[in-house]
């Protein structure tokens, strides 16, 4: 009976112990699952397919909408969330834009008639 309780007393000490440490989720990790929201003024990363049509659709200055898609009854239910400013190109493809209005989340979508980009947090600069 004392080696049992003894068990038992030890495995709910590790729970507990345990416990805070596992819920304890990097900021990192919450941008990635799209759990970050990135608001006015802070800066975005905008991934695209480096297609001359993307590039002649989205120009430089260009203010676009950014909408999130929530699967939800067997359809895509897709909603404007905010608005970004085209700041420049950063490599082949990728965009530097900034949030203009909304709250705007990694996998939210940017789309200019037939041009769409995935949104993605900029790399903080130290």
């Amino acid at each position: 009976m004392k080696r049992a309780v003894k068990f038992f007393l030890v495995l709910a000490v590790t729970i507990l112990v345990c416990s805070p440490v596992a819920a304890q989720v990097t900021k990192q990790q919450q941008e990635l699952r799209g759990e970050v929201e990135t608001k006015t003024g802070k800066k975005v990363r905008l991934f695209h397919s480096g297609t001359q049509d993307v590039k002649k659709t989205i120009c430089i200055g260009d203010l676009i909408p950014v909408y999130r898609e929530v699967y939800a009854y067997g359809a895509i239910k897709k909603t404007e969330v905010g608005k970004i400013r085209v700041l420049s190109y950063v490599g082949e493809h990728y965009f530097e834009a900034e949030v203009v209005a909304g709250k705007i989340k990694t996998g939210d979508v940017a789309q200019k008639e037939s041009a769409a980009c995935l949104v993605h947090p900029a790399p903080d600069e130290d």
